[in-house]
């Protein structure tokens, strides 16, 4: 590793470590607390355990007595060595539990900023996003299980044993001390080399994972155009690539490993040797030496366990610098205003525009009103920035010029869940969560009683097929709604719509679409009667869909070309009445 590399792994753990330490603390402090002092105590009673056992022995062996003078010593052995058992089981669940808050913590934290961070400007992949979210966290339970919580036991045993071994036998005290500092020192060395392969090995497992959740989420495109061996052969790839960095990382952890345990076996070995020669030139008494020579693996257990944790505290850093990442992503500062909005909301936008990251612009100075009891159509080509136009008037995004009054009040300062309270929206590929389908409706009201939720799915044309399911509106669907067909999906979406009464501002992506002609004609019915007290904007991907609208907003290139009643939109000639022609639906 250059000294670049190492200079970007030392400035990630000064990054990343206050966090953690942070989190962990405000988390479960006094469990970590908790952990460190009963571990602390568990391990210092290693110290009366050697003597008690030492005591026993060295009469026997010296021929001072017999075996039966050994058991009054030995005996307090036992309950020493229940003690230590409950005491360090006590910690090991204080210790898990800290970890357990810590997750819950960090991971709500997480939901909580990807929720505020507006869905558009999602620089995230899917796959980049469940892996920081799932394994990401994971990663962080053995910062604070194992090498937070063991700190009380390296702070306080080699403390501890170092204490009773000088004043009985200062030359094996002195071995100790002067080997005691090799064991961390060789550890931070290698670390530094295992911090930036842990980095490289999460960014290996972020691609596969985000190249496998894409992979699955498109089987059926990849199956269609006959694209799978190559999409294997990717996946082949990236998986290769992450097997490579795990074995590196592997080969240092066991080569750590290995060092540390043979530092510690040289140190007992010297201490062992020195005792041995004093014991036969008289020079020690048997039971201290008998004593020190039980402590000495004792006073390097820490340590080597600490070279353990030391890993653990590397893939932790790692996941730690991802979730940090995310988590220091630029959310928009959400608006506080919580106005009581009128029956009758009128939106307005006033010269709105928004470019992406790259300058290009995807709306560019857009200004019209959406006025109460008339179904507005938002009609354009592919690109043309409709999608983005509607991010912005459900808050999704933030205008970069101009502003989105809603009902005289300026959006940006608006409580957003205040105004989703508002908002019935149907989006244009709706998503159907695991749980009934009446829990998939009360998404839109879930106070609503089951009455009120068949209203609505009649309203939306779903109460017929929903009572013929097995279970009814209790029948369970799988994630994505995988039981249902496509227009099924986009009823139970509607009747989400219907079901929220409150909403006065009605936005539908193509809330129509996938439905056979019968069914479009009756949602479309219920569509209007919905509108009738509503502002509504429908946002048509299909042509036909225009026909119920009462206004038209043409929109090419991120600009409100064309603006108007259908009627006299084809009267003009333009470019709506073009677009009608060219699709075969110009009268």
């Amino acid at each position: 590793m250059g000294k670049g590399s190492e200079a970007a792994s030392s400035a990630q753990a000064a990054r990343v470590e206050p966090w953690l330490r942070g989190e962990a603390k405000a988390a479960g402090g006094p469990l970590l607390r908790r952990a460190m002092a009963l571990g602390a105590l568990s391990a210092a009673l290693v110290v009366p355990q050697a003597w008690l056992i030492a005591a026993a022995i060295a009469p026997v062996v010296m021929g001072q007595g017999g075996v039966e003078a050994a058991w009054p010593w030995l005996l307090p052995v036992l309950p020493l060595l229940l003690l230590r058992f409950a005491l360090t089981h006590g910690a090991d669940r204080a210790a898990l539990a800290a970890a357990a808050r810590l997750k819950a913590r960090v991971r709500t934290q997480l939901l909580r900023h990807v929720e505020a961070v507006a869905p558009a400007r999602r620089a995230s992949a899917s796959g980049d996003l469940a892996t920081i979210v799932i394994e990401g966290v994971d990663g962080l339970e053995p910062y604070v299980s194992r090498f937070l919580s063991h700190m009380g036991i390296l702070a306080t045993l080699p403390l501890v044993i170092l204490a009773v071994v000088l004043p009985r036998d200062w030359i094996s005290g002195l071995v100790l001390l002067a080997t005691a500092p090799v064991i961390p020192l060789f550890m931070i060395i290698l670390g530094q080399k295992a911090e930036g392969m842990n980095r490289r090995q999460w960014q290996s497992l972020t691609r596969l994972s985000g190249r496998l959740l894409d992979a699955l989420q498109r089987l059926v495109t990849l199956k269609a155009l006959n694209a799978e061996v190559r999409e294997t052969e990717i996946l082949a790839a990236a998986s290769e690539d992450y097997r490579r960095s795990t074995m590196q990382v592997l080969r240092v952890a066991f080569l750590s490993a290995l060092a540390l345990e043979f530092f510690a076996t040289v140190g007992i070995a010297v201490v062992a040797v020195l005792i041995g020669f004093r014991l036969l030139d008289g020079m020690l008494a048997f039971e201290t030496g008998f004593f020190v020579l039980l402590l000495a693996p004792e006073f390097y257990a820490p340590l080597r366990q600490l070279g353990v944790d030391y890993h653990a505290r590397m893939e932790a850093l790692a996941a730690g610098e991802r979730i940090l990442g995310l988590l220091r992503e630029k959310a928009p500062a959400p608006g506080a205003a919580r106005p009581a909005f009128g029956p009758r909301i009128v939106v307005r936008c006033e010269a709105v525009g928004y470019a992406w990251e790259d300058g290009r612009p995807a709306v560019d100075g857009v200004s019209f009103d959406l006025k109460p009891g008339e179904i507005t159509a938002l009609v354009g080509a592919s690109g043309a920035g409709k999608s983005t136009l509607l991010s912005l008037l459900l808050g999704f995004l933030t205008p970069q010029s101009g502003r989105i009054l809603v009902d005289g009040h300026d959006l940006r300062a608006l409580d957003p869940a205040h105004f989703m309270g508002a908002v019935a929206y149907v989006p244009q590929r709706p998503h159907m969560f695991a749980g009934s389908v009446l829990d998939n409706i009360r998404l839109g009201d879930p106070t609503a009683d089951l009455e009120m939720v068949r209203a609505a799915a009649r309203h939306a044309s779903a109460d017929a097929f929903i009572a013929a399911l097995p279970k009814g509106y209790d029948t369970p669907l799988g994630e994505h709604g995988q039981t249902l067909s496509g227009g099924q999906v986009q009823r139970i979406a509607l009747a989400r719509s219907f079901l929220k009464q409150d909403a006065r501002l009605l936005i539908m992506d193509e809330g129509t679409a996938g439905l056979d002609r019968a069914t479009e004609a009756a949602v479309s019915a219920a569509v209007r009667d919905l509108a009738r007290e509503r502002t509504t904007l429908v946002v048509a991907h299909r042509l036909a869909t225009v026909e119920r609208a009462d206004r038209i907003l043409f929109m090419d290139h991120g600009r409100i070309v064309e603006a108007g009643a259908r009627a006299q939109l084809m009267a003009d000639g333009a470019r709506f009445s073009a677009l009608l022609r060219d699709a075969g639906l110009a009268p």
